[in-house]
This record gives structure tokens, sequence and C-alpha cells, in this order.
């Protein structure tokens, strides 16, 4: 004889099947949560794989025009474009040249496909032969030479048909001198999205192999966070907003869910999340092993970082999960 209990309260209703849990669901997904990187290097019909990253390619700018066309069918709001230079120097002269690869490539896209948001990183270290992101002396960055170079850089993106430009290395001042040269040049309208919040990861290893960003001497630490830091994030926070960014960055994402956590609930403008390469290519690697569900994993880890406070998810999954939405019925 089965016993009854007289049980006040059962959550267990709210999860009786898929159409009731899809209905009381929290935190909803969707491609317009979602910007693409694309990696963005000279030629014409170039889509060179990247072993660390399996599905993702540097792309030449034709090839470039026809993924982001394919993110926009997606439902997908923007992407993201990071170059690869034909050439590299001590301060990455690629960078804010009017023909630069990340300048045809932003011209090429926002003619073919106009509404379509077009974000640039706005950094060195994928341009210099030293592959630091900013000017070195020896082996010291001066932070404030570097910042006029941003300031070039940011000004080409806007005059290529930017809509955001997006500063990723961690210089002291750097939104305020990038948001300065736009208005003064009449790119009012030109937002900033700013990797307020990046940390020294290891979790990047496959970015420096897309990029070929790696430096060739030292490391990041004395410009990216420390990842033992958690008040000194929102000081970060605190510091670009006070000059002028539109949008925060918190990078990466799945490692410092905390984080977003705690700038979403103090920041009032957008909060932007990096699910970065080494989280992408750990789950990739699982998924080829035969370990897990890649859908499934994609989509829960996704979620999560939306859960935690993410406005905008920074992913290489986006394409996969935009597709895998429609059917995501759990």
């Amino acid at each position: 004889m089965t016993q009854t209990f007289n049980l006040p309260i059962r959550p267990r209703r709210l999860r009786a099947n898929a159409a009731m849990r899809r209905m009381v669901r929290e935190t909803h997904l969707s491609p317009a949560d979602f910007i693409y990187p694309i990696f963005v290097r000279h030629g014409e019909g170039i889509r060179q794989p990247i072993p660390s990253m399996p599905g993702i390619a540097q792309l030449s700018v034709d090839e470039a025009v026809k993924e982001a066309g394919t993110a926009r069918a997606l439902g997908i709001p923007a992407v993201i474009l990071f170059g690869i230079p034909a050439e590299k120097d001590p301060i990455g002269l690629e960078n804010f040249a009017a023909d630069g690869i990340v300048q045809q490539a932003t011209h090429a896209i926002k003619k073919a496909h106009p509404d379509l948001l077009v974000v640039t990183d706005v950094c060195l270290c994928e341009y210099t032969d030293h592959g630091h992101c900013g000017i070195v002396h020896g082996t010291e960055i001066s932070n404030d030479e570097t910042l006029e170079v941003l300031q070039r850089v940011a000004l080409s993106h806007a005059r290529a048909g930017a809509d955001i430009v997006a500063p990723s290395g961690m210089m002291d001042g750097m939104v305020g001198a990038i948001r300065a040269i736009l208005d003064e040049y009449n790119f009012t309208g030109v937002s900033i999205l700013s990797y307020a919040v990046k940390y020294a990861s290891s979790y990047y290893g496959p970015f420096r192999d897309a990029a070929d960003g790696a430096p060739k001497f030292g490391d990041r630490k004395t410009h990216q966070m420390d990842y033992g830091n958690a008040r000194e994030a929102r000081r970060e926070v605190e510091l670009d907003l006070a000059e002028g960014a539109d949008m925060i960055m918190v990078k990466p994402a799945l490692a410092y869910l905390d984080i977003i956590r705690q700038t979403a609930d103090h920041c009032p403008v957008p909060v932007a999340a990096y699910n970065v390469s080494g989280e992408y290519a750990m789950v990739k690697a699982a998924a080829e092993k035969g370990w897990l569900d890649e859908k499934k994993v994609v989509l829960e880890t996704l979620t999560a970082i939306k859960r935690a406070g993410a406005d905008i998810i920074l992913t290489y999954h986006a394409l996969d999960a935009a597709r895998w939405l429609d059917s995501f019925n759990e």
C-alpha cells in the first residue's frame, strides 16, 4: 500500500512536461543575444581552418561577407571583426590604415548587410611584431603612447562604417581617449563596447592561434586583471563608465560567472560576456571524443552566461546555437 503524504507544496508540478518547462523558464536564450566573432585576412576565396577551434576559420573579405550574411539570416544582430594583417611592425600600422583588413571587411559587410551591426576590435596585439597590446619600450608597455594609436584605430574603423568599437587592450584611459576622438570627428553615433573587465586568462590560447597574436616575450599581466580579484572589476567598470563606455564587457565568461553577476547588479548599461576560444575548444574536443552532447552543453552554457546577467554574449558557437534554439524544447 502506497502511503499518501499531504505535502503543502509540490514544485515538480512546474516541471511535469516540456511545454510546462518552456512556459515557466526564467531565462530565455535567443539568437538576438549573440555577437559572432569573425577573423578576417587578406586574399580572396579563403577559408583557412583554425585547428584549435574546429568550425572556425580565418576568412578573406568576400567569405566574411558571406559568413556575416549567414549570421544575419539566423537572427544574430552583430558580428565582431578581428584582423590578421599582411605585415606586422612595432606599432601595427595596418591597424589604422584606410585599406587595412578590418577596414575593408567593415565596409564590405555594411554595404552587403546594412542592418547588421559591425563591431570592431580595437587593440594592437594582432598587428604588432612583438604581439603586445601597446607600444613597447624594452619590456615595458607605454600606456599613454598606446592611447594615441588606439584613437587612430577607432577613428579609422568609424570611417569604414563600424557601428561599435570595442577597445580590448585594458589600457588605462582607453575609453575616454576613444570617445574624445570619435566626438571630435563627429562620430558621436558610434558606440563603445569596452573590455572593462578582461582577465589575464589561460583560456585565450586558441584565439592567439586564430589571430596570430601571442606575445613574443613576457605576458599581459601588467594590464589584464589578476583572476583572483573581484572588487577590482567593479572599479574598472566605474572608471570606463565615467569615461563614456556605452556597454561593458566581462572576459572570459564561463569561469567568471560571479563577475558577470556582480557587474550586472551594479552596471546601468548593457553587459556583454565573451565565451572565449578556450571555452569553445574544450566543448568541441569533448564532443569529438563523444564524451558529451555538444548541442545540449552549448545551450546550457550560453543560458548560464545569460542567467548570470549578460545581456549580450560573444560566442563562436553563435551560428550553431542559433540553429539549435528552434528545437530546444527540453
